[in-house]
């Protein structure tokens, strides 16, 4: 059973995603979280980065919309189907979470890719920086590692629940960038879970007006959550057909 440690809410700061606004984020610091509580906190908006569960405390905005995909119903684009078949030589292994070299190479070569392409800030991680961030000890996390030839060249860290996938982070080797990886393994994710039987995979936030995160609305169908619901409140999620 889950054991909160410490629940904070954030003064508001600039927004990482749209710097005109301020953001906040409720944090709490939560231990012992089981499978079935982790898919209510999905269902409720809440994310997990280790052993933080957070999620949008911003009063006046409301840009962050939680978005999943019901796995059922749910088929890809033409765009994305041309991803998979770009990446359709990539062997996929699903299993815990691991650190080592390859993969400490990986992501430094993708981030020094983005403080190139995007201007990013360096973000340099050593072995136990990229345990405490990727790797924390949880039930539920699992990663996608995508192998071409023997070399890992893209890995997706997810949490897997009883009825949900979760994506959580992707990064890759620049050099794969013309296949699109990262739509291939969102592609990828919702086939394991309809493999697996699972209801619906949750992608994090769509933000409209945030280039980075409004492709999320490109998925079709998929579901937007209302609000912020409370743990006693059942949350309402609408199904949207078209882009929004």
């Amino acid at each position: 059973m889950a054991r909160l440690l410490q629940q904070v809410i954030e003064r508001p700061r600039a927004c990482s995603y749209l710097p005109s606004t301020l953001a906040s984020l409720e944090n709490r610091l939560m231990v012992d979280v089981e499978g079935d509580e982790l898919e209510a906190l999905f269902e409720r908006g809440w994310r997990r980065f280790g052993p933080v569960y957070f999620r949008p405390a911003c009063a006046p905005c409301g840009e962050c919309v939680s978005l999943r995909l019901p796995v059922a119903a749910w088929a890809p684009t033409r765009s994305q189907r041309r991803a998979a078949r770009k990446c359709a030589t990539l062997r996929c292994e699903v299993g815990p979470v691991r650190v080592d070299d390859e993969r400490l190479a990986l992501y430094a070569r993708w981030h020094a890719d983005r403080e190139l392409m995007r201007r990013w800030e360096p973000s340099p991680l050593d072995r136990e920086n990229y345990a405490a961030s990727f790797a924390f000890p949880h039930p539920c996390a699992r990663e996608l590692a995508y192998y071409d030839d023997g070399r890992l060249v893209a890995l997706g860290l997810c949490d897997e629940t009883p009825r949900a996938w979760s994506a959580a982070y992707f990064f890759y080797d620049p050099a794969y960038a013309d296949r699109s990886p990262g739509t291939y393994h969102l592609v990828n994710l919702v086939s394991i879970a309809a493999r697996d039987g699972k209801a619906h995979v949750y992608l994090g936030y769509r933000i409209n007006d945030c280039p980075s995160m409004r492709y999320k609305a490109s998925f079709l169908p998929h579901e937007l959550l209302s609000g912020r619901p409370q743990p006693d409140e059942a949350p309402q999620w609408e199904r949207r057909d078209g882009e929004s």
